[in-house]
């Protein structure tokens, strides 16, 4: 059988659509960082700083070893869907990565918590495109090297779907889309309704990730 038969036939062997999406979603809605934290220290990071589910409020409560671990984990699920789509479904792949995101930022585990979906963010984009993963690692090692994680992590959020567009075609635009939309939402929203000016509130969790205005440290 030749390979242009071959093909079909093994893209006909993948998952539907509904599946792929629906496990996309669940495995991002788990969130290893929180199951970290109550196994090692029998904390809630739901109740840590400001609620925020991520490796930065577990490594504050259980280190380094435990951060490792569970970062690992919480990437790798954010390979899931874009796998399980597979090369033949670019669209439904970047929705797929996009729906891991939303699950890992509003899981339905944690009544709606969760974290900022950087982490399952840079697991899908190692499957759709590495360059992009490799520009939010790098924003993120920068932020953190000029003490300014949350504004350099926004432009490198930016910087995805652009780099997803110009590289990947109407896939790319979409899974850029997917994927950082609810990186950006989660920023917006937070973790709860903003004290004060609801605007200027919100442009400072946006630009800052954090209510007040003035960028994080």
């Amino acid at each position: 059988m030749s390979g242009a038969a071959r093909a079909p036939t093994r893209a006909a062997r993948r998952p539907p659509a509904p599946v792929v999406l629906a496990a996309s979603y669940l495995g991002g809605s788990v969130s290893f960082s929180q199951l970290a934290a109550r196994r090692l220290k029998g904390v809630d990071l739901r109740e840590v700083g400001n609620g925020t589910v991520s490796g930065s409020s577990l490594y504050a409560v259980a280190g380094f070893r435990a951060l490792a671990l569970a970062g690992v984990l919480d990437v790798a699920k954010g390979a899931l869907g874009p796998l399980l789509a597979g090369r033949h479904r670019p669209e439904l792949a970047g929705v797929a990565a996009g729906a891991a995101v939303a699950g890992h930022n509003w899981s339905p585990w944690l009544r709606g918590a969760g974290g900022r979906g950087m982490s399952p963010a840079i697991g899908a984009l190692l499957v759709l495109r590495w360059p992009a993963a490799a520009l939010l690692l790098g924003g993120l090692a920068t932020g953190r090297i000029a003490r300014q994680t949350a504004l350099v992590s926004l432009l490198a959020e930016l910087g995805v779907v652009v780099v997803l567009a110009a590289d990947g075609g109407d896939g790319g635009a979409v899974a850029g889309i997917a994927i950082v939309g609810p990186m950006l939402a989660k920023r917006v929203l937070g973790n709860g309704p903003p004290d004060g000016s609801a605007g200027r509130v919100r442009l400072a969790r946006l630009l800052f990730d954090r209510d007040e205005w003035r960028a994080a440290r």
